[in-house]
């Protein structure tokens, strides 16, 4: 399901976003119209919408049209707010811009996928602090990971230091404290969240430098996004992690009792 602006969108209103591919976006998982750290969601297409158009997103109206939304479906789906301008010129993309808002719904994954075996790639996305439209590149590295028999790839810069999964953030556990790696990354809402629920739990959080060298050293890790919340790393280029499960499952207890906000 989709709607631009609120109406079933049209082929030739999406011809931009196919032909063009510039804008941004967030993703978020919906239960009964509602979701978790949606505030954070909001602030992310705010600060997006500036960086990407230069102008302001009317948070009050994404709220709307994605409660509109939602209400015609009663089962959980993952909800996508993609912000995208249908009469932008490649030729002239300077021009002043008229963003709208797309709101599309999917189905969800498994409630607790399997432990993720990734391949590493040096990759850096552009823009990364941004969840923009741009996934050439990202969908080139997973594929090329999958082909390879692995389930996802796992970004590395030039100077060897992890920054990002395709579409998550990864933290390792060592001695009962997590590490984010500090990197020009995107900054994930359910990373957020989980931090603050370590956090809350008197886990030791931290965001470093964390070189590819240092992954044996790790005990295990996880990945983080909206999609599957909380998911357990099993190998990393084919070096096994040990098994994190019970450490991870207890965060992914409390991560689920988070509150949920109303659209």
């Amino acid at each position: 399901m989709m709607e631009l602006e609120g109406v079933p969108v049209t082929a030739d209103a999406l011809s931009a976003a196919a032909l063009v591919n510039y804008g941004h976006f967030t993703s978020m998982r919906v239960e009964g119209s509602r979701a978790r750290g949606l505030d954070l969601h909001l602030e992310r297409l705010a600060r997006d919408s500036q960086t990407v158009f230069g102008v302001s997103v009317d948070t009050d109206r994404v709220r709307m049209l994605a409660r509109k939304l939602a209400a015609q479906v009663s089962v959980p789906v993952m909800m996508r707010v993609t912000i995208f301008d249908p009469e932008l010129s490649l030729g002239h993309p300077a021009a002043s811009s008229q963003p709208r808002i797309l709101v599309t719904l999917r189905p969800v994954g498994a409630e607790v996928p399997p432990p993720i075996r990734l391949k590493v790639a040096r990759y850096q996305r552009e823009l990364p602090e941004v969840k923009h439209i741009g996934l050439f590149g990202t969908v080139h590295q997973r594929r090329r990971a999958q082909r390879a028999g692995y389930d996802d790839v796992l970004f590395v810069g030039t100077n060897g230091l992890i920054t990002e999964g395709a579409t998550w953030n990864i933290g390792f556990i060592r001695d009962g404290k997590v590490r984010w790696p500090e990197a020009d990354c995107l900054p994930g809402v359910t990373m957020r969240l989980v931090s603050t629920v370590m956090e809350r739990s008197g886990i030791e959080v931290r965001r470093e430098s964390i070189a590819l060298d240092q992954v044996a050293a790790s005990d295990s890790a996880f990945i983080t996004n909206a999609g599957v919340g909380l998911r357990l790393v099993a190998a990393i280029d084919g070096v096994s992690l040990s098994d994190g499960t019970s450490f991870v499952d207890r965060l992914r207890k409390e991560y689920d009792a988070t509150e949920w906000q109303p659209l």
